[in-house]
């Protein structure tokens, strides 16, 4: 059973940096994608940033050149380095992991003081 555990959320001032990280368990080695979206409230969920199973990213153009996703294999976990933050930035992220079948996190919010 595919398990994703997020980590890194918090409150920061604009400005600032935070990392959130994924660990995930019960996965197969070879794998679509793994990501991050973003929903704020009142809005529909937004893929933030993904990494392919070939190590290829893509970022949303709200977010790119501010924030970076990167894995470890051999920890079987996702980072998302998110620097500069905006008050924009402010919603819960989930992680998420596609094979065959697309698995979600808990989420995990991330506030952003002006």
């Amino acid at each position: 059973q595919v398990q994703l555990v997020e980590s890194g959320g918090g409150l920061v001032q604009a400005g600032g940096s935070l990392r959130l990280s994924c660990a995930a368990s019960g996965i197969s080695r070879s794998f679509n994608a793994m990501g991050w979206y973003r929903q704020a409230p009142g809005t529909q969920r937004e893929l933030v940033a993904r990494i392919t199973g070939g190590g290829s990213t893509n970022y949303a153009d709200s977010v790119r050149g501010r924030f970076t996703i990167s894995r470890d294999n051999a920890k079987n976990t996702v980072y998302l380095q998110m620097n500069s933050l905006k008050p924009e930035d402010t919603a819960v992220y989930y992680c998420y992991f596609q094979s065959i079948n697309v698995y979600w996190g808990q989420g995990t919010q991330v506030t952003v003081s002006a």
